[in-house]
């Protein structure tokens, strides 16, 4: 087998990075290779990681493998000593073509760790990409790093400062998207609402969401990923407000729901400015549908402090959760810090993700019989406006149709398309 093959772990931001990786590796004239683009944000995704490696190489034997990513950032050194590995490319370089060129052209490498020091990068630029392998939807990088030091995590490390990428080339990467026929971006980036102030004139997330809609018009869909919703500007909720293609779903950086251990974490926000923040975007968007990062077992959570996490899931009517039992990672903060049994930690997770589910049913449930939005993403599956998974039949991928919802599939809603061009119409009318 010949060619580029790509595997991604981790957020949207890696499979946007994925993408322009394979352009620029292709670039560079690089073939016969796997690159695998790796998480640090849990020792069990550097695990997951590092096993990936070997069954790559176990069944490719021939092709080269290249790593990179957030793991090969931060623990370099153990991808480097790892025999299936050819070469570990560091995050600040590895949306470079020259980067891959020692594989191409056979040129003598005196370590095949090229990583380099990620807190000196302060750029980030904006590579344009066709498309997203596959997909309706596309990713666009508009932001990376991380100047936050949260106590549990380890990505301003693989990630460096925060950076921002200049609006013009934002909108001129969602321009030829949209050109290209796709019917939603996705905004992404390591710490998305910190968008802006190293950038000429210091404009805000808020500022950057409604450049991107008044300046492209024929964007059919806009979605946020996940924000630190301390960090919501005015204007960002002033879009929500004016413009129905601003997708009424946003997940949520929340953590926890208790405040002593937010503050532990030492996060910038206290259980109260969340119920603030729903609350209020709620009042602007009443059909709008949240989701949330929870830790569990975070060291020194008593159950009185994991009882609140719990509790605000219901209170927030918190949707689509990505739960974690705490994971100490090496040279943070916090796993120096009391921990909790690993078995508690797993059994709070499992707590908090039924009530997750729990939420989730209800939002189905009180969708059946409506008529929703719905971008195919593939033959027989599309989702909402909301994101919620839809089954359907009979719907061209790529398009958004309109869809009466007839019921309820295990992990999501059954509905029949009406007609791909009424729905058109009936979003422009909005």
């Amino acid at each position: 087998m010949t060619g580029i093959e790509t595997l991604t772990f981790g957020c949207r931001l890696n499979a946007h990075e994925t993408e322009v990786m394979r352009a620029e590796a292709t670039k560079a004239g690089l073939d016969n290779a796997i690159i695998i683009n790796t998480c640090a944000v849990t020792a069990e995704a550097v695990r997951q990681a590092k096993q990936a490696v070997r069954k790559a190489h176990r069944d490719n034997p021939d092709r080269r493998i290249i790593v990179t990513g957030c793991a090969a950032q931060t623990e370099a050194r153990s991808f480097g000593d790892m025999a299936e590995v050819d070469l570990v490319i560091g995050n600040a370089d590895k949306l470079r073509a020259e980067s891959y060129a020692p594989m191409v052209f056979g040129a003598p490498l005196n370590d095949k760790v090229q990583v380099n020091d990620i807190m000196s990068v302060r750029e980030t630029a904006g590579h344009l990409i066709e498309g997203m392998d596959g997909r309706a939807r596309a990713f666009v990088q508009v932001q990376n790093g991380c100047d936050h030091r949260c106590t549990f995590c380890i990505i301003p490390f693989g990630r460096g400062p925060s950076r921002s990428v200049p609006m013009g080339l934002v909108v001129e990467q969602i321009r030829k998207l949209v050109d290209n026929g796709y019917g939603e971006v996705v905004l992404t980036g390591v710490d998305i609402t910190s968008y802006g102030p190293d950038l000429p004139g210091a404009p805000s997330l808020g500022k950057l969401v409604q450049a991107i809609l008044r300046h492209v018009p024929d964007l059919p869909r806009l979605r946020i990923s996940s924000i630190d919703s301390i960090e919501a500007d005015a204007p960002l909720f002033e879009a929500f407000a004016s413009d129905r293609r601003l997708m009424p779903h946003l997940h949520l950086s929340l953590q926890s729901g208790d405040d002593m251990i937010l503050k532990r974490m030492k996060r910038r926000h206290l259980r109260a400015d969340t119920l603030e923040f729903v609350e209020k975007i709620r009042a602007i968007r009443p059909e709008m549908v949240l989701g949330a990062d929870i830790i569990a077992g975070f060291p020194t959570e008593t159950d009185a402090m994991f009882e609140n996490s719990l509790s605000i899931v219901a209170e927030g009517r918190l949707t689509y959760l990505h739960v974690f039992p705490y994971s100490p990672r090496s040279g943070t903060p916090a796993a120096r810090m009391p921990q909790v049994d690993r078995g508690v930690a797993k059994a709070r997770a499992a707590r908090l993700r039924e009530a997750g589910e729990t939420q989730f049913r209800a939002l189905c449930e009180s969708r059946l019989g409506a008529i929703e939005s719905v971008l195919v993403e593939r033959e027989g599956l599309g989702r909402t406006e909301q994101f919620v998974p839809v089954t359907l039949s009979g719907a061209e991928p790529g398009r958004i149709v309109r869809t009466r919802i007839t019921g309820l599939a295990p992990d999501g809603l059954v509905g029949e398309a009406i007609d791909a061009g009424a729905a058109n119409a009936e979003r422009n009318a909005a």
